[in-house]
């Protein structure tokens, strides 16, 4: 249970950052969203239960402030965490740049799925395609950016709270 709110309290600190640079990248009309960082730390290095726990509760923080259905981004990150955890034994993930590579194809998979499912409550959907791959982009090259430095401090924040016990399917046996 600490592991998730530990991982939850730097997810929410995330947040927070990327809200006020939303706040303040409005007059140029870009929206940046990570929600693959959201999943990516909790997947690869968490036991399931607890990772999921961090997941759901990062989206459920999301989704208070977003003008979306309450549970959409959770249950978007809870399948995407699901989908990791269960191929994370075939990705080298104790390397940054393979980390950072899963964040960016996790952030790409869900931005495009939400954008699909919000995208029909417009009334002329193919007039915002432009904006939308304006803001994948920016997002994508913000994340890539960041990544390295969120995935740092996520372990450092555990490693803080208490011992870092990463799972594997070795330590289950």
């Amino acid at each position: 249970m600490r592991r998730a709110l530990v991982t939850f309290l730097t997810l929410a600190l995330l947040w927070g950052f990327v809200s006020e640079l939303n706040h303040q990248l409005a007059p140029w009309h870009i929206y940046l969203w990570i929600g693959g960082l959201f999943v990516t730390f909790s997947a690869l290095n968490l036991p399931f239960s607890s990772g999921l726990l961090a997941t759901l509760m990062g989206g459920f923080l999301i989704d208070a402030y977003s003008p979306v259905a309450f549970g959409t981004h959770a249950l978007l990150f809870a399948a995407a965490h699901a989908i990791i955890f269960n191929m994370r034994d075939r990705i080298p993930r104790d390397e940054t740049v393979a980390r950072v590579i899963i964040a960016l194809l996790t952030n790409l998979a869900l931005f495009l799925v939400f954008s699909f499912i919000q995208i029909t409550r417009l009334p002329s959907p193919a007039a915002v395609w432009p904006r939308i791959i304006l803001d994948l982009i920016s997002s994508q090259v913000f994340l890539a950016l960041i990544a390295p430095w969120f995935l740092a401090l996520q372990f450092r924040a555990l490693e803080v709270a208490g011992p870092l016990v990463t799972y594997s399917r070795r330590n289950a046996e």
